[in-house]
C-alpha cells in the first residue's frame, strides 16, 4: 500500500488534525451501542475523521464495507486518492497514534504504523461507482471503524453500507463480543418485572382501602419498565441474528420514553407527599414537574438520535453532551421536592404536637432521600465506571449491574410506599410519643 506524508501547510489541514485529535479523545469517554447493518450517506463532508462503528471482535470477526456513489472535490489541485481511506483502530493503538500525531501538525492517520488498513480510494476502482469487500479481523480486540480524509481542502460524498459481525459455528452474530448476552439478560429482567407487577397488583387489591392514586402510577411504571425490557430483548435478539431490529427499536424508544417520564414523575410526587400527605401540589412542586417532563422529552429525543444515527453524523458528540447535561439537571431537580418535604415536616413537628407521627414521616423521607441519592450515584457514576474499565468481552456486566440497581431501587421504593392500613405516614403510637419528642429534639433531620 502506498504511503506518503501530507506536506501542505494550511489552516484547513491544521483544523482537520485538531478536530481528529479532539474526536479521538472524546471517543474514549463515550459509550457505544452494538453494531448492526447500517446504510449511511455522507454528503460533501470535509471532516478529517469520520467514525462509523465501535465493535468487539472475536477471532472470527469480519468487516464488510460497500462504498458507492463516490465523488470528491478540492479547491486546490486534484486530490491524491491514497489520502482517502478506511481503517480499524483499537483503543490501545489510539494512544500510540496520538503520540505520533503530537509533534507533526500535518500528520495523516493513514500513515500510522498502528492502524489496521482496510483500503484507500487508490486501491479500488471507482469507475463502477461501487466497491464491496469483506475483511477478516485477525487479532481479537475492540476496534473502531474510521474513514480518514487527509487531502487538504477536500470534500467527500459517498454512500456507505457497513456490516460488522463475528461468526459462531458459521452463524453471523451482529452483536459485539461483550454484548451478545444482552437479549437473554433483558428477557430475564423483564420476567422479573412482570412478576413484580403481579405482586404489586395483588398488594394493591388486598389493601384497596388504603389505595392512593400514586399507587396506580407506580403500577403503570412497572408495566412500562417490563415492556421496555422485553422490547430491548427483542431488539437485541433481532440485531444479533439478522443485523436489523425489525421495528423493535421503535417500541423500545416508545416504552423507554414512557418509563423514564413516569419514573421521574413518581419520584417527584412521592417526594412531595402527593396523594399520601396532601391531595394537591404546591406551585413550586408543579414547576419541578413542568421542568422535568419537558427535559425528559428532549433527553429521549437525544437518546433516539444517538442510538439510531451513530457517531458518523457531525453533531453526534453534541447530542451525547446534551443528553448528559439534561440527565444531570433532572437528577438534581427530583431531589428538591424530597428536601422540601423533610424541611416542612421538620417545621410542622415543632407546632402540631404529634411527635410520633412526624418522626415516622421524617424517618421515611430521609430513608427515601438516601435511597434516591444512592440510586442516582450508582446508575450514573458506578455504571459508567464499569463501562469504562471493563474489558470489551464483559461489557454486558455494566448492563447487568445497571438493571440490578434499577430492580433494587424499584423494590425498595415500592416497599417503602406500599398501600397498607398502618402505613408509616399515619403511625400514631401514644406510648412512643414522649420518646419521639426526645428524638426530634436530639436528632437533626436537616440535610
Amino acid at each position: 500500500m502506498d504511503r506518503c506524508f501530507c506536506g501542505v501547510h494550511n489552516s484547513q489541514m491544521m483544523d482537520k488534525n485538531i478536530f481528529s485529535l479532539l474526536l479521538f479523545l472524546s471517543l474514549l469517554l463515550l459509550p457505544f451501542a452494538s453494531a448492526e447493518i447500517k446504510n449511511l450517506k455522507i454528503t460533501a463532508d470535509s471532516r478529517g475523521m469520520i467514525l462509523f462503528e465501535k465493535f468487539g471482535f472475536t477471532h472470527t470477526g469480519h468487516v464488510t464495507i460497500t462504498v458507492s456513489d463516490v465523488s470528491y472535490s478540492s479547491s486546490l489541485s486534484q486530490p491524491d486518492l491514497s489520502r482517502f481511506g478506511f481503517f480499524l483502530l483499537s483503543d490501545e493503538a489510539l494512544i500510540q497514534v496520538l503520540l505520533e500525531a503530537e509533534p507533526n501538525p500535518n500528520f495523516c492517520v493513514l500513515d500510522s504504523l498502528y492502524i489496521s488498513h482496510l483500503f484507500t480510494f487508490k486501491d479500488v476502482s471507482l469507475s463502477n461507482q461501487s466497491f464491496s469487500h469483506t475483511y477478516p479481523v485477525i487479532a481479537p480486540d475492540e476496534y473502531s471503524l474510521y474513514f480518514a480524509n487527509c487531502a487538504p481542502e477536500s470534500q467527500v460524498t459517498m454512500a456507505v453500507r457497513t456490516e460488522i459481525y463475528n461468526t459462531d459455528s458459521g452463524v453471523k452474530d451482529y452483536l459485539s463480543a461483550g454484548l451478545t448476552q444482552l437479549p437473554m439478560l433483558y428477557f430475564l429482567f423483564s420476567l422479573a418485572y412482570f412478576i413484580f407487577l403481579g405482586c404489586w397488583i395483588y398488594v394493591c387489591y388486598s389493601n384497596r382501602l388504603s389505595l392512593h392514586r400514586i399507587h396506580l402510577l407506580m403500577a403503570a411504571l412497572l408495566l412500562m419498565k417490563a415492556l421496555n425490557l422485553i422490547s430491548a430483548a427483542e431488539d437485541k435478539h433481532y440485531v444479533k441474528v439478522t443485523g436489523t431490529p425489525h421495528g423493535w427499536d421503535v417500541l423500545f424508544y416508545i416504552f423507554q420514553f414512557l418509563r423514564v417520564v413516569l419514573l421521574f414523575t413518581v419520584i417527584v410526587l412521592i417526594g412531595t407527599g402527593w396523594s399520601f400527605l396532601k391531595p394537591f401540589l404546591q406551585e413550586k412542586e408543579k414547576k419541578v414537574l413542568m421542568i422535568v417532563i419537558p427535559l425528559q422529552v428532549l433527553a429521549n429525543l437525544a437518546s433516539v438520535v444517538i442510538g439510531e444515527t451513530g457517531p458518523f453524523i457531525k453533531d453526534w458528540v453534541t447530542w451525547n453532551q446534551v443528553f448528559l447535561l439534561i440527565d444531570i439537571v433532572c437528577c438534581c431537580a427530583i431531589i428538591f421536592p424530597i428536601v422540601w418535604s423533610i424541611r416542612s415536616l421538620r417545621e410542622t413537628s415543632k407546632t402540631d404536637g404529634k411527635a410520633a407521627r412526624n418522626l415516622a414521616k421524617l424517618t421515611l423521607f430521609r430513608q427515601f432521600y438516601i435511597v434516591v441519592i444512592g440510586y442516582l450515584y450508582f446508575t450514573r457514576i458506578v455504571v459508567f465506571a464499569l463501562k469504562t474499565i471493563a474489558a470489551y468481552k464483559y461489557q454486558w456486566v455494566s448492563s447487568a449491574a445497571e438493571e440490578t440497581a434499577n430492580l433494587f431501587f424499584y423494590l425498595t421504593m415500592f416497599y417503602m410506599f406500599r398501600p397498607i392500613e398502618k402505613n408509616e405516614y399515619f403511625v400514631i403510637d401514644d406510648e412512643e410519643e414522649e420518646a419521639a419528642e426526645v428524638a426530634l429534639r436530639d436528632d437533626d433531620f436537616d440535610l
